[in-house]
């Protein structure tokens, strides 16, 4: 039977960028129950980067994050991880005001300009000027490359001795004393440390294991695929994003990527759109636009995982040291897994925490398991 130091759940983006930054220093094997790995959450993401907006211990990890996306280790990808995208921030004429405010007070440290209407529509010209009573532009929105980031992870990580086993379900595990004992398909193998970045089966991978749940909850988000007319190019036009967040839309590959930003509490699941929001998302759109939807050339769901105070989990399992949570990231994960990867790491092989840490005045016990 083989015996690894640390055994972790889930091949998407939270466990992959761990068994990156672990490579080399403990056995590690990576259980994916899939066939692809980053099948679920990761390979649906949006693949957003952004300083803003989300809360500010999610904008410390983004800060956190950013070093490494700039300036990726020496062979880690061919191709930039971060491309410029921008962003303009809009809302209709009963929210006008709230964004001005809204602006006045993100503006103070960052790099925004208000736009006339004239100017948002020389970035966007089909937006409705009967629609956008206000809007603002931020520069530092970025298009994450994320099959290179994901790559890199798992290259990386094999490279170092990492084993990754797609196909390798949890089909039952029992505590034996000094390790656990975990049954796959493939039969049973032993690990010292099981890490949890199971997304949203965190939950149902700790009861598995005899471990208290953390209230990790899925929720889906739905986005579709719109053709553009043929005398519209929106390679370099910037992402659009409702005040409220109740839609947003940027270009992908010669399209537009439109979502309702739904987020619907669901089961673990391979889920999929339910009709109503891709409704919702064609309604939106062609109301703070000149366009109609005629054709959606795809549309999809993913699963964003959150705990009750939408924080991540990460850390020793209060009622068993030797199950370590790495769950509940949002729709943040990819954005801020060198942070958590890169801590988590820090924290199972008992290094120092990451620099940036401190830097940022982030503290550990802000993600603990024992907060609940």
């Amino acid at each position: 039977m083989q015996v690894y130091d640390i055994a972790i759940i889930g091949g998407g983006v939270a466990g992959l960028s761990l068994a990156y930054f672990l490579g080399g220093k403990r056995s590690v094997v990576v259980l994916e129950r899939e066939e692809a790995l980053g099948y679920h959450s990761t390979g649906r993401s949006a693949a957003e980067f952004v300083l803003r907006y989300n809360s500010a211990e999610v904008c410390k990890l983004a800060a956190i994050s950013r070093n490494f996306f700039d300036a990726p280790p020496y062979g880690f990808t061919d191709v930039p991880l971060l491309k410029r995208r921008g962003g303009i921030i809009v809302s209709e004429s009963d929210k006008a005001e709230r964004l001005r405010d809204h602006f006045a007070r993100e503006a103070d440290d960052a790099p925004l300009r208000m736009l006339s209407l004239d100017e948002t529509l020389e970035m966007v010209p089909f937006l409705d000027p009967a629609y956008v009573a206000a809007a603002y532009h931020d520069p530092d929105f970025w298009d994450i490359e994320v099959e290179s980031l994901l790559q890199g992870y798992i290259k990386g990580a094999r490279y170092a001795g990492v084993e990754i086993r797609n196909r390798a379900e949890i089909l039952g595990a029992r505590d034996i004393g000094t390790k656990w004992q975990i049954e796959t398909p493939d039969g049973y193998l032993q690990a010292n440390i099981v890490v949890n970045a199971a997304g949203g089966w965190a939950d149902p991978v700790a009861h598995c294991f005899g471990v208290r749940p953390k209230g990790v909850v899925p929720h889906r988000r739905t986005a579709i695929l719109v053709d553009l007319p043929a005398d519209i190019d929106a390679a370099g036009m910037p992402e659009v994003s409702e005040l409220d967040e109740c839609f947003y839309f940027k270009p992908d590959a010669g399209r537009l990527l439109v979502s309702p930003s739904d987020e619907t509490p669901c089961d673990p699941t391979d889920v999929q759109p339910e009709e109503i929001d891709i409704a919702w998302a064609a309604h939106y759109f062609e109301q703070a636009t000149t366009l109609s939807v005629r054709r959606i050339v795809s549309s999809w769901a993913g699963m964003r995982s959150f705990t009750v105070d939408r924080l991540p989990v990460l850390g020793p399992a209060p009622d068993h040291q030797r199950f370590f949570w790495l769950a509940g990231q949002g729709g943040y994960g990819i954005l801020s897994s060198p942070a958590l990867g890169s801590l988590a790491a820090a924290l199972l092989i008992d290094d120092p925490e990451p620099e940036g840490f401190r830097q940022h005045g982030l503290a550990l016990a802000t993600f603990s398991p024992t907060r609940f």
